[in-house]
């Protein structure tokens, strides 16, 4: 058996749905996988796991700064510098 063949196997051994997407959806998804070098159902593939929660999820800002060691690094600090709004006095303003 050769390479392809094993290939497409597993592809078929797969669960297949079929959906319907607007013209302008399918526009960019052909745009997308021309752009990536990817077939179309790799990118649907990939869409639905991000979104269902699976595979190379995108980490928040939070979880990023987090794992930064940003999240209280901040030593002698007021404890409330993101409610307490004197803090904020002549924040964004030019001097």
């Amino acid at each position: 058996m050769s390479d392809t063949s094993s290939i497409m196997s597993d592809i078929m051994a797969s669960h297949r749905i079929t959906v319907r997407v607007p013209k302008t959806l399918g526009t960019l998804l052909r745009d997308r996988s021309r752009a990536k070098g990817q077939t179309p159902s790799d990118i649907v593939r990939d869409a639905l796991e991000t979104y269902l929660g699976r595979g190379r999820a995108v980490p928040s800002a939070y979880e990023l700064a987090e794992g930064a060691g940003l999240i209280g690094c901040v030593g002698r600090a007021s404890k409330d510098l993101s409610t307490n709004r004197r803090h904020f006095k002549g924040f964004g303003k030019k001097k």
